[in-house]
């Protein structure tokens, strides 16, 4: 890491974090960076998102400890909670991918439902839990296309499965937190909605950058269904410092109990799925792609973006990158792996440097200086 620089209020450094869904994609990322900050980790999942994966490249299997089994399964659950004693979770696990969620909307109910109430269980029960982060979606919201950003306060829906179920999640969460967690000496629990994320070593089916590198890695050309939808892009580590930002604040603050928050981009920094593929194509090399319309009727929101507004006046965070810096440390993560040497554990933690890097430039609450006080 950074010399120099404290991050996080240095609060992560000797605890015990519990990281649901350590092995997809933003779970490896948020894992990797809670070890480099001295965190004694620990992870539980039902298996590897995909083959590759960003947790096999940067070997985190003998980095932490590695519990696997399905948040569906209450009891799987309590036995590590009971073994590893958590003093921090941040609970990740979910089934992720809208398209997937038409064809088995049972089990995206079941994980991401299910799974959520099975977390809040545990901290419920076991004493040693001192902060928890829920992490959902920004699709937690009922988009009615408007042009403006969504704020934590607006309504929850969802018109498939998988938007659904992220606002069960919300609710339940809220229930649990009103119920359970609104004393000050108790675990102290919260929500976080992010906006679509991306970075190296995501391989996941049904996204737009991991479906472009497979192809354009093979020869092939990529299909991108709705390439004038908007989202707001941002790079793993934007929300990832949200999160560790938040659960530090939280841990310091009991009025931020059952407080959610947006982690998104810049409102500026919303584009197209044209845009960014035509971006990452720059930076990638050589390749194109084809337009093909949506079929069978799975719906996909034209028009989503988040007001971070509350995040910037409560915690005072606020993103750090550009869409093109963005794009650029997304395709430089991925051409170091498709040429096939190199440590990308090393090298992830590299782009979390140079991360912090542009965090210490304007401001970012969570990174000071030796001897700053904040």
């Amino acid at each position: 890491m950074v010399r120099d620089v404290q991050l996080f209020r240095d609060v992560y450094r000797g605890k015990r974090v519990l990281v649901t869904g350590h092995t997809g994609f933003k779970g490896s990322w948020l894992a990797l960076w809670l070890l480099e900050l001295g965190a004694e980790v620990a992870g539980f999942s039902k298996c590897l998102p995909s083959d590759p994966c960003h947790f096999d490249a940067t070997g985190l299997k003998k980095k932490l400890t590695d519990y696997r089994g399905d948040i569906r399964n209450l009891g799987a659950l309590e036995k590590v909670f009971k073994k590893f004693r958590p003093q921090i979770v941040f609970h990740l696990a979910a089934q992720p991918i809208v398209r997937e969620s038409y064809d088995f909307p049972k089990l995206t109910f079941d994980t991401n439902l299910g799974g959520t109430v099975n977390i809040l269980e545990c901290v419920k029960t076991f004493p040693k839990v001192e902060a928890a982060v829920i992490i959902t979606s920004d699709k937690c919201y009922e988009n009615v296309g408007w042009d403006q950003g969504y704020r934590e306060t607006d309504r929850l829906g969802g018109e498939d499965p998988y938007s659904a179920s992220k606002a069960c999640a919300e609710i339940a969460s809220r229930a649990y937190i009103l119920s359970y967690f609104s004393q000050s000496e108790g675990p102290r629990v919260t929500t976080t909605r992010a906006g679509n994320v991306i970075g190296g070593g995501d391989w996941a089916q049904d996204r737009i950058i991991p479906d472009c590198v497979r192809a354009w890695s093979q020869g092939k050309i990529p299909i991108i269904r709705k390439p004038d939808a908007t989202r707001p892009w941002q790079h793993v580590l934007e929300p990832l410092s949200g999160y560790l930002w938040l659960g530090s604040c939280l841990l310091k603050d009991p009025k931020l109990v059952g407080e959610p928050f947006n982690f998104g981009p810049k409102c500026n920094e919303v584009k197209s799925v044209r845009e960014l593929v035509d971006l990452f194509l720059r930076y990638w090399g050589e390749g194109a792609w084809n337009h093909e319309p949506t079929e069978g009727g799975k719906k996909e929101a034209a028009l989503l973006q988040l007001s971070c507004d509350k995040a910037l006046k409560l915690i005072s965070w606020r993103p750090v990158l550009s869409f093109n810096e963005t794009v650029e440390m997304t395709a430089q993560w991925y051409k170091k792996y498709y040429k096939g040497r190199g440590d990308y554990y090393d090298f992830a933690c590299r782009q979390i440097d140079q991360y912090i890097q542009k965090a210490v430039a304007v401001g970012q609450p969570w990174v000071s200086r030796a001897g700053d006080k904040k």
